[in-house]
């Protein structure tokens, strides 16, 4: 939200906003999150960790998470669209929890950090 108000953009000036590893409830709730704030990413968003399986023929509950999910679909999928013309300009959102033996055991919430990183070919 604070990159599309700082640019002065909106979602659908970019081809897709792909997150890291929200999976499906992290995906939904980004959504509502965002939408509650007045911006509609839906029709834009996709997320890395349920793009990575089938979750329809795969047993994988809410869809990948990891930082390798980022990686593989990026360099997998996501650059292959670029090279084709199928997409051109994207916010790229790899999201990540900042997860340690300590943070876990004292049962609190756990940090997380998001990088935006705009993908776009010249």
């Amino acid at each position: 939200m604070d990159y599309l108000s700082d640019t002065q953009t909106r979602p659908a000036d970019y081809d897709l906003i792909l997150t890291g590893d929200l999976g499906a409830i992290g995906s939904r709730n980004l959504v509502e999150l965002v939408r509650a704030e007045g911006i509609d990413i839906a029709d834009r968003h996709n997320d890395c960790g349920m793009m990575i399986f089938d979750r329809k023929r795969q047993d994988v509950h809410a869809g990948g998470s990891g930082c390798g999910c980022c990686a593989s679909v990026l360099c997998s999928k996501i650059l292959g669209d670029f090279k084709s013309g199928a997409l051109s300009d994207i916010l790229f959102v790899p999201t990540g929890a900042l997860l340690s033996a300590t943070t876990a055991a004292q049962k609190k919430t756990i940090p997380s950090v998001a990088h935006l990183i705009r993908l776009k070919t010249f």
